[in-house]
């Protein structure tokens, strides 16, 4: 009798250990099936909110905090936002009353309005242009280069203007001399000019000889022929590093690249 007793104790001791491996093991297996439901969901939840964002850019999104509740609404904040129209009697405070995330606004206190993303600024190129120029003397005008390069845009005059003879370049300076007068080009720090060719004119007036002064980078070529005279290169026309000269009554446009 007492071991029929002890042998029913040790099976209901092995039952509640089997019982709780089972339950370990379920719970174990719905952990796991947890985990692999959210890693599928996940792609289309991240491509909704990119079609949400999308959906919304350049767009005013109203958004409202009812009953003083705390709500959330998909915007697109890669760029800031800004309230453009306050609807609601109770204040609108950034910080306090609504504010961003990354993936919209949200707003509370009773807080509500019509928000828009602030457009983009489109980064505009301009050329940093000195002018300087020489009676007869030698004149320096002043410029913060940091080590910057200088290059000649455009000569003003008929006077030539050619490098380190009545030109030239000095620390945080650029000088002239002999009456040349022109517009420079200022590189950024690292020496980097913009790219984008140039249309210069020069013209033989009386059929003398004359140089346009420019700085060339890599060649010059005849664009437009603006003379009867004819314009041909080595003969009535041609370049150097310095620019562009004409003879002969040669009168043309020249691309300086």
């Amino acid at each position: 009798m007492v071991r029929s007793t002890v042998r029913e104790q040790r099976r209901s001791i092995d039952v509640t250990i089997i019982v709780e491996r089972i339950m370990s093991l379920r719970s174990r297996i719905q952990y796991l099936y947890l985990y692999l439901l959210t890693m599928m969901l996940m792609p289309a939840a991240m491509t909704a909110r990119a079609t949400d964002t999308a959906e919304y850019e350049d767009e005013t999104v109203r958004c409202e905090s009812q009953r003083g509740r705390w709500n959330h609404c998909p915007m697109d904040t890669r760029t800031d936002v800004s309230l453009v129209r306050q609807l609601s009697g109770n204040a609108c405070i950034r910080g306090m009353h609504w504010g961003t995330d990354d993936y919209g606004i949200w707003v509370t206190g009773g807080c509500r309005g019509e928000f828009r993303a602030r457009e983009r600024a489109v980064p505009v190129k301009m050329r940093n242009i000195v002018r300087c120029e020489s009676s007869m003397g030698r004149r320096t005008c002043a410029v913060a280069l940091r080590g910057a390069s200088v290059r000649l845009l455009r000569q003003l005059t008929d006077i030539p203007c050619r490098r380190d003879r009545s030109w030239g370049v000095g620390r945080n300076e650029i000088w002239v001399s002999k009456g040349c007068r022109g517009e420079f080009e200022i590189s950024t720090p690292d020496g980097v000019f913009m790219m984008d060719a140039r249309t210069i004119r020069c013209e033989s007036k009386s059929r003398r000889r004359m140089f346009c002064g420019v700085t060339v980078s890599v060649g010059a070529t005849l664009e437009e022929q603006l003379s009867k005279a004819p314009c041909r290169y080595g003969e009535s026309w041609g370049w150097d590093r310095d620019g562009v000269w004409v003879d002969g009554g040669c009168r043309a446009d020249f691309r300086i690249e």
